[in-house]
């Protein structure tokens, strides 16, 4: 595996640099920018006082009592940097936005196009002076994470080159926080291992089987070798479309019958300009001045008929919206929240395969049965693996918000206490009650502390002693604490995992002092 040559060009300190611009304050007093009563960023004379990221706000203004301090607007920050986007892609293509204030571009271009890399990071920097920022850094590496650090190592060098092939010993000094895995940082920081390099040392095979996907990749990264590539932005683009009706109509066949041209050019101009809607917003306007907007996901891309079955859905009203036709409707507006290159959605070689012929008998169900009638099953929010089991329209995105799924663009929550992966293949409908015994016969249980009696040494599956078999290996158990604050919806269990003498892998719970089998791993 070998990682590809990128570019990183980083400004330092941009929310605050965007946000002193914004309240036109120089950048030299001292600022911070916080988040969640935190310290999001800070100015080289905040940190001077002893200002750092992650305090809490009255202790920032203890170390330093000129601060002035702003909440960090995330719109605000990106739209300030949008222009420096801009002039990066005029002067390189394929320019990928790590965050507001840092941009990633490929080697390849660039270094032949300005007849080097040092001479391609030069001309980026003069660039980004005329715009307003003296202080941008730029990093050249193999693969995005080493050029990243590259360009954000402390130094007085605005350009950092690592040379072909020296990305594994260039970080192999560097910090493992430098990963922004918190919780695989605090695990391998007990095992004693500090540096990227110890990290990278360990073999690939057995850090994927302990620590699974997520850990193989911060392993490729930490080695040199990250597999990741410049993923051009699409630039941001309002396409939009717009049907008004005068007279207002009030039926559902009529507007929708009406709009289907407008479909068409829609969908037309969007393939036009190479792109293709994943999102699609659909705002519908009423003779009373409502205004009633909802969007829709799709699994690949829109097309015009998938438009029209898209408001004809909103037009019927259902959970999402309600009563959308208390009045007659006078306008229709599409708005193409999400686009993606259609680049990345061109058909096979040999033709549609069976994904595509899957979604095309599925989305045409759909639009004969409705929104909801065409269901898929998917994993949600929850502790346990029965509540993560959820069912969602065909098209929409599952997420999960107060334990219930839901689609579009809400935010999700964290479930602590919840089932780390891998999960169990088998799930019970209803669970199990089972027997787990100690060594002297009697029934494990768990005390205040979160402790077992005894080791368990035998389990039955049916609840019934005489089918007892022996266990190889257990692990647990682990608290569950729901709804402490409420008398009558508090819950409280210990969850296990034991493997039988079979191999099979079970995972209990202890509710109430009886033991229930939840799922099974197979």
């Amino acid at each position: 595996m070998r990682a590809t040559r990128t570019m990183v060009v980083w400004c330092p300190d941009w929310p605050v640099v965007a946000t002193a611009a914004f309240h036109r304050l120089p950048v030299d007093e001292r600022i911070a920018v916080t988040d969640k009563g935190l310290v999001f960023a800070c100015s080289a004379a905040a940190r001077a006082d002893g200002v750092r990221r992650g305090l809490r706000l009255r202790e920032a203004q203890a170390r330093s009592p000129r601060l002035r301090d702003f909440a960090l607007d995330t719109v605000q920050v990106a739209r300030a940097f949008e222009p420096f986007i801009a002039a990066l892609e005029e002067m390189s293509p394929n320019v990928q936005v790590v965050q507001a204030g840092s941009c990633a571009v490929r080697a390849r271009g660039p270094r032949r196009f300005y007849g080097g890399e040092h001479a391609a990071a030069l001309a980026f920097l003069e660039r980004f002076a005329e715009l307003g920022v003296t202080d941008a850094r730029v990093g050249v590496a193999d693969g995005l994470f080493a050029a990243d650090q590259a360009a954000r190592l402390p130094g007085v060098d605005l350009i950092r080159i690592v040379p072909e092939g020296s990305s594994p010993e260039f970080l192999a000094p560097l910090p493992l926080q430098l990963l922004q895995e918190e919780e695989l940082s605090l695990l391998l920081w007990r095992l004693g291992i500090r540096t990227l390099g110890e990290f990278a040392a360990l073999p690939a095979a057995d850090v994927r089987a302990r620590f699974g996907e997520p850990g193989a990749r911060a392993h490729a990264r930490a080695a040199g070798v990250d597999p990741r590539l410049v993923v051009p932005r699409v630039p941001p683009q309002l396409r939009e479309s717009v049907i008004g009706f005068e007279p207002p109509l009030e039926r559902i066949d009529q507007i929708t019958f009406s709009i289907r041209a407008a479909a068409e050019r829609f969908v037309a101009e969007l393939t036009h300009a190479r792109l293709v809607c994943t999102e699609l917003v659909v705002e519908i306007g009423t003779e009373r001045g409502e205004s009633r907007e909802r969007s829709w996901l799709h699994p690949r891309w829109f097309s015009a008929a998938d438009v029209v079955d898209r408001v004809r859905w909103q037009l019927q009203g259902g959970s999402a919206i309600e009563s959308a036709l208390s009045a007659p409707v006078t306008r229709v507006r599409l708005i193409a929240e999400t686009v993606d290159d259609s680049a990345a959605h061109e058909t096979g070689l040999w033709g549609s395969g069976s994904e595509e012929r899957v979604h095309h008998g599925l989305s045409r169900v759909q639009s004969i049965v409705g929104h909801e009638g065409v269901l898929t099953a998917a994993v949600g929010g929850g502790r346990s693996p029965r509540e993560r089991q959820v069912l969602v329209p065909w098209g929409d995105r599952v997420e999960t918000r107060a334990g219930r799924a839901v689609s579009g663009r809400e935010g999700t929550v964290p479930w602590p206490g919840s089932l780390p992966p891998p999960l169990p293949t088998t799930v019970f409908e209803l669970r199990r009650p089972v027997l787990l015994v100690a060594a002297r016969g009697e029934s494990v249980e768990v005390d205040e502390r979160g402790e077992l009696n005894g080791e368990p040494v035998r389990f039955s599956e049916t609840g019934a002693s005489q089918g007892l078999r022996a266990i190889e290996a257990w692990a647990g158990p682990w608290p569950v604490v729901e709804r402490w604050w409420d008398a009558r919806a508090s819950r409280r269990l210990q969850r296990v995992q034991v493997v039988d003498a079979d191999g099979s892998a079970w995972l209990l719970a202890l509710d109430d002092g009886q033991w229930w089998a939840e799922a099974r791993y197979d």
